[in-house]
């Protein structure tokens, strides 16, 4: 299993963008599955968007409909830190994230128990 540390998290107006990474440990993180989940307090953790190892050096990226256009997941396996861009942020988007990963032989399920390994999670607070 990788270990993982999120970072970026804090406090944004409503309309402003983040940046959150999730750096994480292990000399084949190349070929894991990376994704994002939130959990608003109150509420049942979601996924939130996904970078999925699918062969080789490609990848592709799932999103959570409601997400689709604002977030963007993407890797840098050099630095073994996937980001995940948040723009246009919302007050409903107030959660803490975190990142969660799986060696990317698996399915195309993004389910939070379809992985194993999780970060401590960064808070995310949008102001109105």
């Amino acid at each position: 299993q990788v270990q993982l540390v999120e970072s970026g998290g804090g406090l944004v107006q409503a309309g402003g963008s983040l940046r959150l990474s999730c750096a994480a440990s292990g000399r084949t993180f190349s070929t894991y599955d990376v994704a994002w989940f939130r959990q608003a307090p109150g509420t049942e953790r979601e996924f939130v968007a996904a970078h999925k190892w699918t062969g080789g050096s490609t990848y592709y990226t799932y999103y959570a409909d409601a997400l689709k256009g604002r977030f963007t997941i993407a890797r840098d396996n050099a630095k073994n830190t996937v980001y995940l861009q948040m723009n246009s942020l919302k007050p409903e988007d107030t959660a803490v994230y975190y990142c969660a990963a799986r060696y990317g032989s698996g399915g195309s399920s993004m389910k939070e128990r379809d992985f194993a390994s999780w970060g401590q999670g960064t808070q995310v607070t949008v102001s109105s």
